[in-house]
């Protein structure tokens, strides 16, 4: 029988699959550690704060000692991603609808608790154990629809973007990282600036919804009814899709 493409080697540790050498002395440090370690850190200080000497300065080892447990930083954020994600709600008999709008916002939640993910989800796939399991769970959600895979596998990266993007949003709106001084500092200066910019004979229809405060408030995109806005918009549209499938069906 083939064997399958060989993990990289941090997903291979984040799925407990590394080898264990039988020889020498049991490995003082541990990847779980590592990682607990360097979470804290950017809970505290952000992901600027994280770099393999401040995580073993705070670990009270050298840091070449981390390098037998997580090859480089790209591999730390890779692992940190994964163990700082909390549980998915389970769907618990609910209707597909119901669990996906609870699955989105507690995804939208907990990177607004973790800003610093954002600069990691934004482009690593999930492939810890953790992350895929929130995968899992969204999927499973639309069990019985008469989606196809692929479908199902759309529909949940659709609403795992707008988890994203909504969240980002909100934190550069005056959330718990706003942006440097350099940058708009929310979104109502952003619309000032746009304001100032926009010339409506080009951009007739961006000038009049801003100049209708189309932004509105930062506090309203952290907001429930505003991000409950737009997923409505998304699941009427997976509905939808539903829907079709179904006559085509019959």
């Amino acid at each position: 029988m083939a064997e399958g493409p060989a993990l990289p080697p941090v997903v291979a540790r984040m799925w407990g699959r590394d080898p264990v050498s039988r020889h020498g002395p049991r490995p003082s440090l541990s990847l779980e550690g590592i990682t607990a370690a360097a979470i804290g850190i950017a809970d505290a200080e952000g992901l600027a704060g994280v770099r393999m000497s401040s995580v073993a300065r705070s670990m009270g080892v050298a840091t070449m000692s981390l390098y037998r447990y997580v090859g480089s930083k790209e591999e730390l954020l890779v692992a940190m991603a994964d163990a700082a994600a909390p549980d998915p709600p389970e769907p618990e008999g609910t209707g597909w609808r119901d669990h996906l709008t609870v699955w989105t916002r507690a995804h939208r939640d907990f990177l607004l608790d973790r800003p610093w993910l954002l600069h990691i989800t934004r482009f690593a796939p999930p492939m810890g154990p953790r992350s895929l399991l929130w995968l899992d769970r969204g999927l499973a959600a639309l069990d019985g629809t008469g989606l196809g895979a692929g479908e199902r596998m759309n529909v949940v990266s659709t609403l795992t973007g707008y988890a994203v993007s909504h969240a980002g949003l909100a934190l550069g709106a005056g959330g718990p990282e706003p942006p440097g001084e350099e940058e708009a500092a929310g979104l109502a200066e952003y619309g000032a600036i746009l304001t100032e910019v926009l010339d409506p004979g080009t951009y007739p229809a961006l000038a009049a919804a801003v100049g209708e405060d189309a932004f509105g408030d930062g506090d309203e995109w952290i907001d429930d009814g505003d991000f409950g806005f737009g997923l409505g918009l998304l699941l009427d549209g997976v509905e939808a899709l539903i829907a079709a499938r179904r006559t085509a069906r019959s």
